[in-house]
């Protein structure tokens, strides 16, 4: 739940977003639609409609909090509608806000961790962040590419801290600096999949970002990998084990860590194994899984529970970074408004000139068409209609991030109530 003061210091990062509206018409400010929003979708909102409907819901010390105005004459409250949330979301830079809302998340306070008590020890723990990308799911139709978002998370208070979206034409790797840069990384941990594990990233972390790095290490450094793989793993001890049962299964984890010179990546001091043996309850098969990874941080800055929970956090918040969830089976999907059928007229037909004078404002264009195909300005409407969807999901990336900001927790697990790409 936002505290007041949360709530006024929120208002005040949205109020940094340059309004695109015309003056002229502008019967709602700026600030109130967003807060709207981002109160509609913090209270469970997984669509338009339904940020609309609590906004005419809402009770009237909540919007007069957020800035929405009354009537002069009777006195009563006029929340947005959900068009004018619509539209509001779909001309508003996505980047802006989502900026604002990341320099507002990261200025909260740290909630406790969930999992277990951090090791004695006298030092401040660093702050860890996940770099991580996810595709929404939804996002993709009428041939479109789907939408791709990379996303920075902080382990602890599962807050994303910012995003970006990743062109089809290219990957995550050309985002990962200007996603990252606008970050105040100092004393810093972050850990990373195998595809950003870069020579240039870790280079770039460590200085120009003062942070540190912990990236896991796969087949595409096979360089790196190969030393790796090839270390005296046999006699070195386990350092951190752990024992897990639950969602279905039954998972075993055993860390090694030993600190080694001469790596080919800059900057690591440390090589990690981790060797994950995973059983399912009704199975007696074990599945093992070996994983390494590296680190810039020495064994004295970091103990090696520390990492197995900076590794297991990484892994966790795979499953947090995303932006669209399936559809509730409560409520079923907003089908889209149909056209009213129609005859074609003439000219779609037997163009001619007298039917160029007869048409009307209202008729269809002109087009040389046989009957059994319609007009290619008919034809075309399919495409407006998913340029539109397209222009409201973008306006909605980075408002889903926001339960992320007041995440409740039910037996340990974040709860997300995020917007639902397919019912809008």
């Amino acid at each position: 739940m936002l505290a007041p003061l949360q709530c006024r210091d929120l208002l005040g990062y949205l109020a940094e977003i340059a309004d695109p509206r015309h003056r002229r018409g502008r019967r709602h400010p700026l600030v109130g639609v967003l807060g709207v929003a981002v109160c509609a979708v913090l209270a469970g909102a997984r669509s338009l409609a339904a940020i609309g409907e609590w906004a005419a819901d809402a009770p009237g010390q909540v919007l007069a909090a957020l800035g929405i105005r009354r009537d002069p004459l009777t006195g009563a409250w006029q929340p947005p509608a959900e068009a004018t949330v619509r539209r509001v979301l779909a001309r508003i830079d996505p980047d802006a806000l989502d900026r604002a809302i990341g320099a507002w998340l990261a200025g909260q306070p740290p909630r406790p961790p969930a999992t277990r008590p951090p090791p004695a020890s006298t030092t401040r723990p660093r702050r860890a962040v996940a770099v991580d990308g996810k595709t929404l799911r939804g996002s993709g139709h009428h041939g479109a590419a789907p939408v791709h978002l990379l996303a920075v998370m902080d382990h602890t208070s599962r807050r994303v801290l910012g995003q970006a979206g990743v062109d089809h034409t290219t990957n995550e790797i050309t985002q990962f600096r200007p996603l990252l840069d606008r970050l105040d990384l100092t004393a810093t941990v972050v850990t990373a999949d195998a595809l950003h594990t870069q020579h240039e990233h870790a280079q770039w972390l460590v200085t120009r970002k003062h942070a540190a790095y912990l990236l896991v290490v796969k087949a595409n450094r096979p360089t790196l990998h190969q030393q790796l793989a090839t270390l005296p793993w046999r006699e070195i001890p386990v350092a951190d084990h752990t024992r897990d049962r639950g969602h279905g299964r039954v998972e075993l984890r055993r860390l090694q860590v030993t600190t080694v010179a001469g790596l080919d990546f800059p900057h690591a001091t440390q090589a990690i194994r981790i060797t994950r043996r995973v059983r399912s309850l009704h199975s007696r098969r074990w599945r093992t899984v070996t994983v390494y990874a590296v680190t810039s941080l020495t064994a004295a800055q970091a103990s090696p529970a520390r990492l197995a929970d900076w590794i297991r956090g990484h892994w966790a918040s795979r499953r947090c970074i995303t932006s669209a969830t399936p559809p509730s089976p409560k409520t079923p999907p907003r089908p889209a408004p149909a056209m009213p059928p129609g005859p074609w007229p003439a000219c779609a037909t037997s163009p001619s000139a007298s039917c160029a004078a007869a048409a009307t404002a209202t008729s269809p264009l002109r087009c040389a068409a046989t009957p059994a195909m319609p007009p290619e300005s008919c034809r075309c409407l399919a495409s407006q209609a998913h340029e539109h969807r397209m222009r409201d999901i973008r306006g909605l990336r980075a408002v889903q991030m926001l339960p992320a900001a007041v995440a409740r927790t039910c037996e340990g697990r974040p709860y997300w109530a995020c917007c639902d790409l397919r019912r809008l």
